[in-house]
């Protein structure tokens, strides 16, 4: 069964317009196909993230997702737009990740994924050449050994810029502009005045854009350095603004685009507060974009995994079951999408937008 007859041509559109035509059509039954798709290719990791969940707690058994459910996940969608192959694992440890970008390709699907840059060697980096990828972002979160064995819990970082120099002098030896490379670092208080010097480590690495992207934290279900006196945005200090105003400044002298606007990573999907204290009611995800786990788990976003102890709460159902069609707008999804709807939604949507 496929995903496309529910919504005939809604994938073809741009990803952002995509998102501004679904505002009127919120229903529980949604009335497009989804025009994204998160594939965690891999739950397993080879670093000790302080901001991420799978450090803490096993959410799921470690899996690299198998190459019978890609397909036949990928093969229910054939007017897919987009594909993020990440979760909360590194997708350069899977062994088939350039065939799944290739097959992707093939159809005509735009193909990104986050990376912590540790296996990014010149043989991984030319299969993703070879296979197409059009978006590698490098998640480095320090701008020097000692912070980045503290947040990210091993001693990698010459490693990692090793890597992306390399990567980066290998397409400009020859040639080639995809994928596009971008270094980010996530938003904590301890490490905002690190800015101006990132954003120097990644043009000494030749990478042209860099990115601050939001501190994903629960008040509940915090993790590690994932806590809410760590958050930056809609509350920054005076030094942290400066810190941040240095950035900017910095990065147009060295020709480096710095963005420090806290967009999710969808086009289209950032959240800001609504000021009406529903800031839940401007979520486009349930309606636009699926994510699996490395087992074949339906959840409801990225944000999901960091959100409670454990999937069960937002399990929407199994794409080793079930088909996508019957998922999608299946009772567990129509009762998560009224849920949102309602001045009640699920337990961790309700400060999502703030957050």
């Amino acid at each position: 069964m496929s995903l496309s007859g529910d919504a005939p041509g809604a994938a073809s559109l741009d990803p952002r317009r995509y998102h501004e035509s679904v505002k009127g059509e919120r229903s529980e039954v949604a009335l497009r196909a989804p025009v994204c798709f998160y594939l965690e290719v891999t739950n397993r990791c080879n670093l000790l993230c302080t901001t991420c969940p799978r450090t803490y707690e096993e959410l799921e058994p470690a899996a690299d997702m198998s190459w019978e459910l890609f397909t036949s996940i990928v093969d229910q969608a054939p007017d897919l737009a987009r594909a993020v192959l990440h979760g909360v694992g590194e997708p350069m440890l899977v062994a088939n990740l350039p065939r799944m970008v290739r097959y992707l390709k093939d159809r005509g699907v735009y193909v990104l994924f986050n990376t912590n840059g540790t296996a990014l060697s010149e043989r991984n980096g030319r299969g993703l050449i070879d296979a197409g990828l059009d978006e590698l972002r490098v998640s480095l979160d320090a701008s020097n050994r000692e912070s980045f064995k503290a947040i990210r819990g091993r001693d990698y970082f010459g490693r990692i810029t090793r890597n992306v120099r390399a990567f980066r002098e290998l397409q400009e030896r020859e040639g080639h502009t995809a994928p596009r490379v971008s270094v980010w670092l996530t938003g904590l208080r301890e490490t905002v005045e690190e800015l101006p010097a990132f954003v120097k480590v990644a043009a000494e690495i030749g990478v042209k854009e860099v990115y601050l992207q939001r501190l994903v934290f629960f008040a509940e279900a915090a993790i590690g350095r994932a806590q809410p006196d760590q958050a930056l945005f809609e509350r920054l200090t005076e030094a942290e603004a400066a810190h941040l105003k240095q950035a900017e400044d910095l990065a147009r002298s060295l020709g480096v685009t710095f963005s420090a606007s806290g967009a999710a990573s969808e086009p289209g999907l950032s959240l800001q507060g609504s000021g009406d204290n529903s800031p839940w009611s401007h979520c486009r995800r349930p309606w636009s974009l699926m994510y699996f786990t490395a087992n074949g788990r339906a959840l409801p976003c990225c944000i999901a995994p960091f959100s409670e102890h454990g999937y069960d709460n937002y399990t929407l159902g199994h794409a080793g079951q079930q088909s996508l069609a019957e998922i999608w707008n299946g009772r567990a999804y129509r009762d998560f999408r009224a849920a949102l709807l309602s001045d009640n939604p699920p337990k961790a949507c309700a400060n999502c937008g703030l957050r």
